[in-house]
């Protein structure tokens, strides 16, 4: 079993990489190239996917932050006055 563990994260990762590629936004992926070329790249199981990881994956995002004086949404019905009235 230890044999074959090296090869099932190799396997997990090259599956991850590649999906992750297939997912990702086309306006936001790095390196200069095509997702179709990332993609292509990526088919290599180490090489191509530690490729993607480090050069072409894009880069996590933040949500945009909201002014101090807009109002906050409810999280929960019963925090919701409007929903509150109409019970």
């Amino acid at each position: 079993m230890i044999r074959v563990l090296p090869w099932l994260i190799v396997l997990v990762a090259w599956l991850y990489g590649m999906v992750d590629c297939v997912m990702s936004d086309r306006q936001a992926v790095r390196g200069g190239i095509s997702k179709t070329a990332w993609f292509l790249i990526s088919v290599l199981p180490a090489v191509g996917t530690a490729l993607w990881f480090i050069f072409g994956r894009p880069r996590g995002t933040t949500p945009p932050r909201t002014g101090r004086n807009q109002s906050r949404h409810p999280v929960a019905p019963d925090d919701d006055p409007d929903f509150l009235r109409g019970l």
